[in-house]
């Protein structure tokens, strides 16, 4: 049975995209940083927002509680017993000095389709539970996606311990907050009785915009690998140094950057970024005796990031070598791709094929609560365009017209979901 056989029908043009822009408008007054919008998980402004949420919730017609680990949940039931779950997500935590629509967007429009839902009378044969993780940034702990990972079943322990800058422990912020937490073990969700978990989300990228789309269907979360190369030449005057004797790490450096930059072009879907380098002791007329530089490597295919980074550690060493320089390479970070659920993804295609909005498949190359729900549930993403790619800025910016689109394929692919 479908709820599409329950005779729904898709929502109208323009009912959404107002509605949830006043929302996400409320929820960037809530900061913990007068005139910018810094919203820290378990700050006193994380918990005006819950409030502010739970009573949005509340009014949508949803059951509404504070789990273990600061994760708002609104459950709207079903029309029938024992039904399954649906989760929809995303979160409101934030970076500092951010904008309004990273993750708040995700909760605000499924909070407004079960509203309209709520207002219409209207059940599925399925529950839906509303999730706003608030501890999906990272920013005041070290570890990141702290509600979906427990949600999945995957919260580890040992984080309670963690202390942020000012020395308060997760499990001390976590009880000013009113958690229990040993609760979080029980918030994990039975995959038997779950249908799956949908989120939300800018793009957060230029893509969507380069094709002058409103939304498109992410096929995975990109996997991702990190570290650092350090690069030991050897200093010397830049003066009464000849070119020819000369072991200039960094000019090591800017040939090791351009083939890594050329060994992503030619990889597709592949990015790889140098985002810092360091010459420690550098001066304007030193030539450079050791460079420190970053790496950043991202795919949606774990063999193709893997291959890659086989391959510059290769180059980048014989690059360093015909130059006498040494070459050491630490990679520090490996997350594994996570790949959205086929049968929910084109589920979100054909609602917005139903819906008139042409879209495309594509990667994100950023991480998500749904990441958490790799091989436990599946998952799936749908993509707002936003101005510029902009986004952790104060100008990042989703139309309330693209809005709108993403909210009616939502709302038109519970409408046809089968359980």
């Amino acid at each position: 049975m479908t709820a599409h056989d329950l005779g729904h029908g898709a929502a109208p043009r323009g009912i959404f995209g107002a509605a949830i822009m006043a929302r996400l408008d409320a929820l960037a007054a809530v900061t913990d940083e007068p005139g910018v919008l810094t919203r820290l998980y378990l700050s006193p402004a994380h918990r005006h927002a819950v409030e502010l949420v739970a009573g949005w919730m509340t009014e949508a017609g949803m059951q509404v509680a504070l789990d273990g680990i600061g994760s708002l949940i609104g459950r709207y039931e079903a029309d029938v017993p024992d039904a399954p779950v649906l989760i929809i997500g995303s979160h409101i935590d934030t970076v500092r000095n951010a904008g309004r629509f990273d993750g708040n967007l995700g909760v605000v429009t499924g909070l407004e389709v079960i509203r309209a839902l709520h207002r219409r009378g209207r059940r599925y044969p399925f529950a839906i539970e509303l999730a706003a993780f608030g501890d999906e940034e990272g920013v005041r702990f070290t570890s990141t996606l702290g509600g979906s990972r427990a949600m999945a079943g995957r919260f580890e322990p040992a984080v309670l311990d963690e202390c942020d800058g000012d020395g308060v422990s997760r499990r001390e912020a976590l009880a000013a907050f009113g958690c229990d937490a040993a609760a979080i073990a029980a918030i994990a969700r039975d995959p038997a009785r779950t249908l799956g978990y949908v989120e939300v989300h800018i793009e957060q990228g230029p893509v969507l915009e380069a094709r002058d789309l409103a939304v498109g269907v992410v096929t995975a979360i990109s996997g991702a690998s990190r570290g650092t190369i350090t690069l030991t030449g050897r200093a010397g005057h830049a003066g009464t140094t000849p070119m020819d004797l000369r072991a200039d790490a960094l000019a090591a450096a800017a040939e090791i950057i351009l083939l890594i930059e050329r060994r992503a072009r030619s990889t597709p879907g592949l990015v790889a970024t140098v985002g810092q380098i360091e010459t420690p002791g550098g001066a304007v007329n030193t030539v450079p005796g050791r460079v420190r530089l970053t790496l950043d490597l991202r795919s949606s295919s774990d063999a193709d990031r893997r291959a890659a980074l086989s391959a510059i550690a290769d180059e980048a060493e014989a690059a360093a070598a015909a130059r006498g320089i040494g070459c050491a390479i630490a990679m520090t970070y490996e997350a594994l791709a996570a790949p959205c659920d086929a049968r929910l993804s084109a589920g979100l295609a054909a609602a917005a094929e139903r819906q008139g909005c042409a879209t495309i498949a594509l990667a994100s190359g950023a991480g998500h609560d749904a990441m958490a729900f790799r091989g436990i549930l599946p998952f799936a993403m749908l993509f707002v365009r936003c101005r510029g790619g902009l986004s952790h800025h104060p100008d990042e910016y989703a139309a309330p017209g693209d809005i709108d689109a993403a909210a009616r394929v939502l709302a038109d692919f519970l409408d046809h979901l089968d359980t």
